[in-house]
């Protein structure tokens, strides 16, 4: 029978992930799908401190400000329709007080900042080489905040800007965390608001900047989850209803492919009996106050507990708390 995949073939790589490991997630909306299954699945990782991030400067000037400890000021926030906002974070950091906003990105900030000292893995995803800088500052912004375009100046990344900063970044974070390896990839959603040739091209512009930025520097590689999407998942039943970004079973099945090739033997196995808790944890019983129930939910609190004895690094905390409350 014909083939009915073009599959990717993902290169073993010389290191994996496991449940001791410490994954650090920055970049698009799509490391947050990928990173969100991991957490789902009790692995130790951080997502997001500043936000859904989309292009690379901003990517490379926030972990620049992990490295350094930055602490953000009243001068960092700007003011818009009622709310103060950081043009380096999303609009969930965004507050009416300065003073509770400031609280929430320095505290994000600082908490991020350890993580990825101590980290052992960085996983980037690009989405977009357009930019926009604010023109009362001339800095590159995170997000607009819905502030009028005309605020903004819209440029487009060359690949020797991206390859250059990348190059300094690396370097700085491999003084601040030299056990640090970085896993680079491409966000599949398309940014169809730029038209189709100019996410075409943008897309373009980052996937060559990403091989590039990896001559360079050891330790570092790139998963192929945009090749992935748009050679195994060519069916738009693969994508949300705005026909943009994966659905749910378009970014598990690269979850799958990232988890096949990057999670170690033995974390796969240990992801397996995870499973079986959440699955059972979240069961709905036809009669929550029948007898059967509260013995089924005896033997999963059992089974928890067994659990976490032989691995202690997983955290069930959680679903203990709805088994007990149910």
């Amino acid at each position: 029978m014909d083939p009915l995949q073009t599959k990717v073939i993902i290169p073993d790589p010389p290191v994996t992930i496991s449940y001791k490991s410490r994954c650090l997630f920055m970049g698009s909306c799509f490391s947050d799908y990928i990173g969100t299954i991991m957490a789902g699945y009790k692995f130790r990782l951080l997502m997001n401190p500043f936000g859904t991030l989309f292009n690379p400067a901003s990517i490379a000037g926030n972990l620049e400000n992990l490295v350094n400890g930055k602490i953000y000021k009243a001068a960092d926030l700007n003011f818009h329709d009622g709310l103060w906002l950081s043009f380096d974070h999303y609009t969930g950091f965004s507050n009416s007080d300065p003073a509770a906003c400031l609280a929430g990105i320095n505290r994000s900030v600082s908490h991020a900042s350890e993580w990825l000292r101590d980290c052992d893995f960085l996983i980037l995803t690009f989405g977009t080489a357009w930019i926009y800088r604010y023109k009362e500052s001339g800095k590159i912004v995170a997000n607009c905040h819905k502030i009028p375009q005309a605020a903004f100046l819209r440029e487009f990344m060359e690949p020797t800007a991206i390859i250059e900063q990348y190059h300094r970044i690396i370097n700085l974070l491999r003084q601040y965390n030299p056990k640090l390896k970085l896993i680079f990839t491409l966000s599949p959603v398309r940014h169809w608001s730029d038209g189709a040739v100019n996410n075409q091209l943008s897309k373009a512009v980052l996937h060559f900047s990403i091989h590039e930025i990896l001559k360079r520097h050891e330790q570092a590689w790139y998963f192929p989850s945009y090749e992935i999407f748009m050679d195994e998942l060519r069916d738009y039943r693969f994508y949300a209803s705005d026909m943009l970004h994966p659905s749910e079973q378009g970014a598990r099945y690269v979850w799958e492919r990232f988890r096949d090739s990057w999670v170690d033997a033995p974390s796969r196995q240990i992801l397996a009996e995870v499973e079986g808790i959440l699955k059972a944890t979240g069961h709905r019983p036809v009669n929550p106050g029948s007898e059967a129930h509260r013995k089924f939910r005896q033997n999963i609190l059992k089974k928890t507990a067994q659990l976490v004895q032989k691995y202690p690094f997983l955290d069930f905390s959680e679903e203990i708390d709805i088994l007990n409350e149910i």
